[in-house]
């Protein structure tokens, strides 16, 4: 029996897939289609957050490097800009904003990055079947060969939109689709513009519509013009209003058409993202419009939060409780998102005469008036979801001026005395809790690991601290050299954090004598579905 079977070869079940992995969970990823199959760019927005887990699968910097980085979006009203939005640079975070990359070319990347991890992908497996026991759950796939049983302790459906998965367990839906088509063509030319989204409402070159711009690698550009709803693709290409659309854009400049395709978006999500042994996770538990990225992105950090959860369980290292988390945390994630990106819809393609009067005018206002232009709604881009709200989160120790528990932990730059490397505090999260010490002295940080009874502790911790000191085994220390982390995670004197593996912080205590193991082992018992820690 296979401990996890991974349904749907897509970026979100490659990404858990590989965590997995590197959490010591043998898995196996299902596949309909007979291989990998490069059409078009598809989703191309990918979130700072998203890097950083895709870092921690060996795939980060190499996405980076490869896509086309932007940080300023704009938004027009017919041929006049509005306003523009500057998005923080990467500062004291690694990864830029947003990288914009096809996510076939990711999808490679992940593949590449699966086999040297021994995770075996099995193209041309249709799911037909799944039958949920008391241990498990036996998957039923149509092959070339005939029909093929699988038994596994788990398996997560991230088949899409369509998921066989969902179909299998019954569940149907609920959702609204939009009725107005968007056109999407990615167009190679060598144009002067520059690495930036552009948004247009009601262009003189696509009136009473909408056009989108985001830039790619290799000259390559995307470009969206929202049409109507009988626009035919094939019918635009023969009778010359694609290239009309195109030229428009990017003037006479010589191009190349390497996509193009028609969408038409919609709001969905499921009713349950977990069904006995059964997972939902990315377009097969939530659809949602791309206007502001929030699609791949937020079905890269469902499988993040997936993959700690269930290895943990899978290892003995969490109690089964544990794995009802992961449905009360994604869906209000994904709750928040159908929200941000529904305002959205309906400001960009407003239902009824009484809304569609309101964004006008409130478009026309905007020209000369800020406070029409604050209610311009063009996407507002996705950010990590914070799980504030949580029951694995332990509030009890927050004060003012310190991070959001429940957000991710900021980043910092740091040293690490035993081999004098600069490192970043991030690349020391991922795969097990971490108990962060910051302004304390190296002698507590120790005491501390001394009195936890590694390596038999359940779940594993790693103690990281900041200070100079004598090296211990049981202690990873840092020195801050930007002083940075006692800034941040320590402005008022000296505190412990706890560190979830996806990078989440969990909870937080003054350093001081109550804290010791046995402190520690609640705020770990609470943070991983136990007990609530006191």
């Amino acid at each position: 029996m296979t401990p996890a079977a991974v349904v749907g070869a897509g970026p979100v079940g490659l990404t858990l897939a590989g965590r997995l992995a590197q959490q010591g969970v043998r898995c196996q990823v299902f596949d309909d289609r007979p291989r990998h199959q490069a059409a078009g760019s598809r989703a191309i927005c990918m979130q700072r957050e998203t890097l950083e887990i895709w870092q921690r699968l060996g795939i980060g910097q190499a996405v980076a490097d490869r896509g086309a980085q932007w940080r300023i979006g704009r938004t027009y009203f017919r041929d006049r800009e509005l306003f523009s939005v500057e998005l923080p640079g990467a500062g004291d975070e690694h990864f830029p904003p947003f990288v914009n990359i096809s996510q076939s070319e990711v999808e490679e990347m992940l593949l590449a990055r699966l086999a040297e991890l021994g995770v075996e992908v099995r193209w041309g497996h249709r799911l037909t079947a799944i039958r949920d026991g008391t241990d498990g759950v036996r998957l039923t796939f149509s092959t070339a060969a005939g029909d093929v049983e699988v038994a596994a302790e788990q398996v997560i459906g991230t088949d899409g939109a369509h998921s066989g998965v969902r179909h299998a367990l019954g569940m149907g839906f609920p959702g609204h689709s939009f009725e107005d088509l968007f056109l999407i063509a990615d167009v190679r030319a060598g144009l002067p513009f520059p690495s930036e989204r552009r948004f247009y409402f009601d262009p003189p070159w696509n009136p009473g519509r909408q056009v989108l711009i985001h830039p790619q690698p290799d000259d390559c550009w995307r470009i969206d013009w929202q049409v109507a709803s009988d626009t035919d693709v094939e019918d635009e290409r023969r009778s010359g209003r694609l290239d009309r659309r195109i030229r428009a854009v990017i003037g006479d400049a010589e191009y190349e058409l390497v996509w193009l395709t028609m969408y038409r978006f919609h709001q969905r999500i499921a009713p349950a993202f977990r069904r006995g042994h059964a997972f939902l996770a990315g377009d097969a538990a939530h659809l949602m419009s791309p206007f502001g990225a929030r699609g791949l992105n937020s079905g890269v950090a469902d499988a993040e939060n997936l993959a700690w959860k269930l290895a943990s369980v899978l290892r003995g290292d969490a109690p089964p409780e544990l794995l009802a988390s992961y449905d009360l945390e994604r869906r209000a994630a994904a709750l928040e998102n159908l929200a941000v990106t529904d305002a959205t819809m309906r400001f960009m393609v407003p239902r009824g005469r009484v809304r569609r009067t309101w964004r006008n005018l409130a478009l026309r206002g905007s020209v000369r008036s800020a406070w029409f232009r604050r209610r311009v709604n063009s996407g507002r881009l996705a950010q990590p979801f914070s799980y504030a709200d949580s029951p694995l989160i332990d509030r009890g120790g927050s004060a003012p001026g310190l991070p959001e528990l429940g957000g991710v932990a900021p980043d910092a730059a740091v040293r690490c005395p035993a081999d004098q490397t600069i490192r970043r505090l991030r690349e020391l999260l991922g795969g097990r809790f971490v108990l962060l010490l910051v302004g304390g002295d190296a002698m507590q940080a120790t005491r501390l690991a001394e009195s936890l009874p590694a390596p038999a502790q359940r779940p594993p911790i790693r103690v990281v601290a900041s200070g100079l000191g004598e090296p211990h085994p049981g202690v990873t220390l840092l020195d801050d050299i930007t002083r940075r982390l006692e800034r941040v995670y320590a402005p008022s004197g000296p505190r412990a954090w706890l560190i979830r593996p996806d990078g989440h912080l969990a909870a937080t205590r003054p350093i001081d004598d109550q804290l010791d193991a046995a402190a520690v082992g609640r705020l770990l018992s609470a943070a991983t579905g136990g007990a609530a820690s006191q």
